[in-house]
């Protein structure tokens, strides 16, 4: 009877033991699964960090580019008044119609460079205007070029309209003032 009793309690203990190893088994498998999931979703999270503060870098560029848009637009009015000059008829920003318009009539009648030289040479406004301009504008393509990693962004500025324009009203600022 003795070894009966010794036998049913060694019996137990072995399948009590071996239950514990399978419970521990399948709860090293659970936290590893947790552990794998938490580093997902940790990883995630990251990413989703990294999207929201690029957005918040592209909004916060965006309203500073906005500022100095406007600021040059507002050098822009006067000047395209004193040479007679529409700005383009699109839906783009008021500032790359305005600087469209004075290239697009700069392109069809040269005269214009030579009624720009007058207006500076003749009304102070514009010449401060055209100086305004002409630093705001550097500033603006320097601040890219420093920080436009690739220079795609800051070449297309450079060759497209504000360059043009750069190149019009400073040969038309040293031809009033020589």
């Amino acid at each position: 009877m003795e070894n009966l009793v010794i036998l049913i309690l060694s019996a137990s203990t072995a399948l009590g033991i071996a239950g514990l190893i399978l419970f521990a088994i399948i709860t090293n498998k659970k936290i590893r699964i947790l552990s794998k999931n938490a580093t997902l979703q940790y990883n995630l999270l990251v990413k989703i960090q990294q999207v929201l503060k690029n957005k918040f870098s592209v909004s916060e560029s965006t309203d500073k580019a906005e500022i100095i848009y406007q600021d040059l637009l507002q050098d822009l009015i006067p000047i395209m008044a004193a040479i007679d000059v529409m700005p383009r008829n699109t839906s783009e920003h008021p500032l790359w119609r305005a600087l469209g318009g004075i290239m697009d009539e700069y392109a069809k009648n040269p005269f214009v460079l030579e009624k720009l030289r007058r207006a500076i040479k003749l009304d102070v406004n514009i010449a401060h205007n055209i100086s305004h301009y002409l630093n705001r504008a550097n500033q603006f393509l320097q601040h890219m070029a420093n920080s436009d990693t690739d220079g795609i962004l800051s070449t297309t500025f450079t060759d497209g309209l504000l360059g043009q324009s750069l190149t019009f009203f400073a040969q038309a600022q040293t031809l009033a003032n020589a």
